[in-house]
């Protein structure tokens, strides 16, 4: 567990998973000018892949960001095939913050965290997909991911531990 500035960053306890669904709705990038979604996005079924069940396997691991009390920030993984699958043995990463505790080094921290703990457990790489557009790429670039594939939208990125 980490203390900074009042953010303590920890695991995720098993009665708070529900809250991925939240922090799922939150990582949806939404372009300058464009409407947000209706919130029941996240229940469509290549997303609820991201938390159905979550828990329940090994490479399912969450940290959360808490200030006061409360979340405001989750980093995720688990091996799933989401936009960042790259092979059965590494994990995809989600994350995301409330909007008012964005660009302030929060989602670096857990990123970090999640790249430790994920190479404590033994893992060789990670990876995700991000739009190209979104202001997270040169986050994950800081944190060690690099684009290994893209497609019109979006950059999947790999981070060797």
């Amino acid at each position: 567990m980490e203390i900074h500035e009042g953010i303590v960053i920890r695991k995720l306890q098993p009665e708070e998973v529900e809250l991925l669904k939240d922090f799922l709705y939150e990582a949806i990038f939404i372009p300058e000018g464009v409407s947000p979604p209706a919130r029941d996005i996240v229940e469509r079924p290549e997303l609820r892949l991201y938390y159905e069940g979550f828990g329940n396997a090994p490479a399912d691991h969450c940290l959360a960001a808490e200030i006061d009390g409360h979340v405001v920030g989750a980093v995720w993984t688990r091996i799933m095939n989401d936009y960042g699958h790259v092979d059965d043995e590494t994990p995809s990463f989600a994350i995301s913050l409330l909007p008012e505790y964005r660009r302030q080094g929060i989602g670096t921290r857990m990123m970090r965290g999640m790249l430790a703990l994920l190479k404590e457990q033994g893992y060789r790489q990670a990876s995700l997909a991000v739009q190209k557009a979104n202001y997270a790429v040169r986050m994950y670039k800081n944190v060690g991911f690099e684009i290994t594939n893209e497609n019109d939208e979006e950059y999947i990125m790999v981070c060797r531990l």
